[in-house]
């Protein structure tokens, strides 16, 4: 890749980490999401490119796809609930906070039905789309995309999505780090194909609701 692209790239990651930061810490933007997929959406106009730059295309085989997907929403609730949560609770001395979408009564279609068009438009799509598809693709860019360059701007892009979700407080920024991590970690494990992260996302928020809606959340 020229060292032009690479810089161009470097540059796109830094206003991505400042809309990140922005929004979620210093309060003083709009929500990132909406934001990232704008800077996307130009940066692939610009490089005469598709949405297939980021993954998001057909994959060779659905069934392996998706299996792969709830795979990693299994690792996701299991690590986060067993080893994640409970150890981040014995030093912070509290739990997380929840999202106002896990503040509804049970046992209420209509709230479980929209929450459930919201985590898998704003969240599954929206969120693996700017972080997973646009900024782990573009710092994976500017580390000339080896190996090494890709691994990294996996952990880097899941500390941003860890403080994407400052307002959990910080048990919850760790766990959202976590959750970074395996979608992350499952997005480049699929060849880079961004339909499972946005399947292993939306499966693994879907459960959330689930154990809402029926009244098993403690």
């Amino acid at each position: 890749m020229p060292k032009r692209d690479r810089w161009i790239s470097l540059a796109e990651v830094a206003a991505g980490s400042f809309i990140v930061i922005g929004h979620n810490v210093l309060r003083i933007l709009p929500n990132e999401v909406p934001i990232l997929f704008g800077l996307f959406w130009v940066s692939s106009l610009l490089r005469r490119g598709h949405w297939s730059l980021i993954g998001l295309k057909r994959p060779e085989s659905w069934w392996k796809t998706v299996l792969m997907a709830i795979a990693a929403a299994a690792v996701l609730q299991l690590g986060s609930e067993l080893v994640v949560q409970p150890i981040a609770r014995y030093i912070w001395h509290g739990p997380e906070q929840v999202s106002s979408l896990l503040k509804t009564p049970s046992l209420d279609w209509k709230l479980a039905l929209r929450n459930l068009a919201i985590v898998w438009v704003f969240a599954g799509f929206g969120e693996e789309i700017g972080y997973r598809g646009y900024l782990l693709t573009r710092a994976a860019d500017a580390g000339n995309r080896s190996k090494l360059a890709f691994i990294g701007a996996m952990l880097y892009v899941a500390m941003l999505f860890g403080f994407g979700h400052f307002y959990k407080g910080p048990a919850g920024v760790v766990d959202s780090f976590y959750s970074g991590l395996v979608l992350g970690g499952v997005y480049l494990l699929s060849g880079r194909n961004l339909w499972t992260s946005i399947l292993a996302h939306g499966i693994s928020d879907t459960f959330a609701i689930i154990v809402i809606f029926m009244g098993w959340a403690s």
